[in-house]
């Protein structure tokens, strides 16, 4: 098993790909584009992508791509992320002067931030990335927000640990392939549909669901970019779409909902696995 992921050696793309499988191979490429490229050209087996975070939100892109891509949802992880503040060797806070890291890591350490003076904030494509960045340049008046696995690979010194603004920060993330085969036993389904511009059109699609009492656990909307205020809804099911249930709200929705789009089914992650535990009866070579 091979996994793409966004960015460099200390990502939190790489540690939630070893979290889900600890034995497989990892492949670092500059962005989500490429992730999915890297699994379509066959690179990698799959790709790992982060989707949401439970300070910063969901990572839109990441939805518009699995949009674009006929590449299917087969599995997710969840990984407790824990933010630093890094810095070249000897630095101290007084000289810091900016502070690199991706728009999610800055907006999940805000009230940390807010807490500085004199200092510029500076948004670039991965926090393990920035770290990098200030090895590369010597940079001596600016940390990055990044991980420990970060700095322990770019030599660089923890300066103030644990910045975020919340404990309990998780980040979702899910893993794509180039067929449907789930990556363990699926309970989980998601889905994108879009809906009539008219009154009561959202409640009717939703309403598939709760008339056979099928969770949704997540519903996100995006606009659709060439019909302005218009909108594709995404949601999650705690279902397989294989499952009786699901496959007959799934044909009642499509009876007027102008378009359905099943992305994949695949086990939801378990917070009580053990670290690193592959999903039971998934084929992961």
């Amino acid at each position: 098993m091979r996994i793409a992921f966004q960015g460099v050696t200390g990502a939190y793309s790489e540690a939630a790909a070893r979290r889900f499988n600890p034995a497989a191979d990892v492949l670092a490429r500059p962005s989500f584009e490429q992730v999915f490229g890297a699994v379509a050209e066959q690179q990698a087996t799959h790709g790992i992508l982060p989707i949401e975070n439970t300070i910063g939100g969901t990572i839109h892109r990441n939805y518009d791509l699995l949009l674009e891509h006929d590449l299917p949802i087969v599995g997710e992880v969840k990984l407790a992320v824990t933010h630093h503040l890094i810095v070249l060797q000897g630095t101290t806070i007084d000289q810091v002067r900016r502070i690199y890291s991706h728009p999610q890591g800055l907006a999940q350490c805000e009230r940390y931030l807010r807490t500085l003076e004199n200092v510029e904030i500076v948004a670039t494509y991965d926090t393990a990335g920035s770290a990098k960045m200030i090895k590369d340049g010597s940079l001596h008046d600016t940390a990055a927000i990044a991980s420990e696995r970060a700095a322990q690979a770019f030599g660089l010194e923890i300066l103030e640990s644990g910045i975020q603004d919340y404990a309990n920060n998780f980040t979702r993330f899910l893993l794509i392939g180039r067929d449907t085969v789930p990556l363990g036993k699926p309970d989980k389904t998601t889905i994108v549909f879009t809906v009539a511009n008219e009154a009561g059109a959202l409640f009717k699609a939703l309403s598939v669901f709760a008339l056979r009492e099928i969770d949704l656990t997540k519903l996100e909307s995006r606009p659709i970019p060439d019909r302005p205020f218009e909108y594709l809804f995404y949601a999650d099911l705690a279902i397989n779409r294989d499952e009786f249930r699901c496959a007959r709200a799934l044909m009642h929705l499509a009876e007027f909902a102008p378009s359905v789009r099943t992305l994949g089914s695949y086990p939801a992650w378990r917070e009580t696995r053990e670290s690193g535990a592959q999903p039971q009866g998934g084929n992961t070579d």
